[in-house]
């Protein structure tokens, strides 16, 4: 009998972190229960990555000036390349 495993993770370094709540891109934002498809990540035109979750909230604040929080530059419509979207395979 099969017993199917999926596996999947982000195309970014393993040592990369969100550069808000500084939590490592594999593990989950402190919104999020659990990481994957309900705690996306999230690329800006500076290319720049951030959480989702994170990136939304700083945006929010008056603070945030609608800017990148690493380089100040004017954060640009956000997306998540289509590449990133799909599981990697074994």
């Amino acid at each position: 009998s099969w017993k199917p495993v999926a596996f999947w993770r982000w195309d970014v370094h393993e040592d990369d972190v969100c550069g808000i709540c500084r939590v490592a891109f594999d593990g989950c934002c402190p919104s999020c229960k659990t990481p994957g498809d309900d705690c996306p990540l999230i690329w800006g035109k500076c290319s720049h990555c951030f959480h989702m979750h994170c990136l939304l909230k700083w945006l929010e604040t008056e603070s945030s000036q609608q800017q990148c929080p690493m380089d100040r530059r004017p954060w640009g419509k956000p997306g998540i390349p289509a590449h990133l979207t799909h599981p990697h395979p074994f």
